[in-house]
């Protein structure tokens, strides 16, 4: 039988919590990723964490209704979202708050709260961080992007060569799909086939559809357009007589690996045409940032209808990532030595000796941490690596052995 009293302290699956040492890791990260937006030019902005279900999901489709935990507003009978996901929301921001006619650059963090997880043992409950760029269509603000979704995953400590930069472009899909004169029940079966990576399954729908054997042969090529840089090229070849969309979205991806292979070049790049992630929101092209062991840090592209929905038919363009994730991946990594604060502590044995209160805010606005005794419990000193002592008319820090300190994360 199960004790109650245990019960109560669990947490729902999927929903954590981060202990100190945890805790300051993500912190620190938070600063430095808001920081960096800064000096971006990008302008901070934070969405509430609930709002009306129309508004909230306006523009985000299915997918976000069934991710988005429901509530009834207990003041007017109407329903409140949770948000699963906070880029409609900047959006919103963008449309109807900002009300602007030039390029908007807005960043964000927070977290965000999902009926499921993403994966088996994934986070229901992700510090989301992005930025947006909104009101400039050019591949110009797609390269900017992707530029700043890099930089904010490096600054975690993982090393560019370790990362994976994976690039798409739905547009090549819709003006092939297009072509093939494909709607309805016919694109939606020719859309999973090729999720499936199966050629003999887009064919047969092809079939079905009753494509042309050109277009046919151009869409099933999709599945096997996958690899280095160099894909670029091959794909013009084998695309070759597809139209001027075509062309103009691979145009795309080459000025966009050509700028990072200008501002990041040791980032490997992996070009995959097939890949249509979010591909009913998504405009134009896609972008995902991966670790050596596959997993996803940060993503985004381009969705420039979303503003449309809101009143406004803005061009957008932006990506976002897991705080924690990124955080945890750095760590596993052996990157970002440094970033916790436990044991990095000054203790002051007589915080009242004359004196010694100036000496403790000295200390604190140079960015110290320091610790002032608590009568009658010495344990704090076990936590602090220095110490903080009068030697004749002078304050001194003394060293003391390294702290032992429990790993909290």
């Amino acid at each position: 039988m199960t004790d109650p009293r245990t019960d109560r302290w669990q947490l729902p699956d999927g929903v954590d919590e981060l202990l100190p040492d945890a805790a300051w890791r993500v912190e620190r990260l938070r600063r430095d990723v808001v920081d960096r937006c800064r000096s971006w030019g990008f302008e901070l902005v934070m969405p509430p964490l609930v709002e009306y279900l129309d508004s909230l999901l306006t523009g985000s489709g299915e997918t976000m209704d069934l991710q988005t935990f429901k509530l009834v507003d207990q003041q007017n009978g109407r329903t409140l979202g949770v948000r699963a996901d906070m880029t409609p929301q900047v959006a919103r921001i963008d449309a109807h708050a900002l009300r602007g006619d030039g390029p908007n650059r807005l960043c964000y963090t927070g977290t965000v709260l999902r009926a499921r997880a993403d994966g088996a043992g994934g986070s229901r409950s992700p510090q989301h961080f992005g930025a947006e760029l909104f009101g400039h269509g050019g591949f110009e603000s797609d390269v900017e992007i992707v530029r700043l979704m890099l930089e904010t995953v490096t600054l975690g400590g993982l090393a560019p060569e370790h990362l994976l930069l994976d690039l798409g472009h739905v547009g090549v899909y819709r003006a092939l799909a297009a072509d093939a004169a494909l709607g309805g029940d016919d694109e939606v079966r020719v859309f999973e086939a090729l999720q499936r990576g199966s050629v003999p399954d887009v064919r047969a729908r092809l079939d079905e559809a009753g494509a042309t054997s050109a277009a046919a042969e151009r869409l099933a090529t999709l599945c096997t357009l996958r690899g280095d840089v160099s894909l670029i090229a091959r794909a013009r070849d084998a695309l070759d007589g597809a139209g001027p969309e075509v062309a103009d979205a691979l145009d795309t991806l080459e000025r966009v690996v050509a700028a990072v292979a200008d501002s990041q070049p040791g980032v490997p790049v992996l070009i995959d045409l097939a890949e249509l992630r979010g591909f009913r929101y998504h405009t134009g092209m896609l972008f995902a940032v991966h670790d050596v062991s596959g997993a996803t840090l940060a993503n985004g592209g381009r969705y420039d209808r979303v503003g449309e929905a809101f009143g406004r038919a803005r061009a957008a363009t932006g990506f976002s990532g897991d705080l924690k994730q990124l955080a945890d991946r750095s760590r596993e990594a052996g990157a970002g030595a440094g970033t916790s604060a436990a044991g990095h502590a000054i203790h002051v044995p007589d915080p009242a000796a004359h004196g010694a209160w100036g000496e403790v805010q000295r200390l604190r606005r140079d960015g110290e941490r320091v610790l002032c005794a608590l009568s009658g419990d010495p344990r704090e000193r076990e936590r602090c690596d220095r110490e903080l002592v009068r030697r004749g008319d002078a304050w001194t820090l003394r060293p003391l052995d390294p702290p032992s300190v429990p790993d909290l994360s």
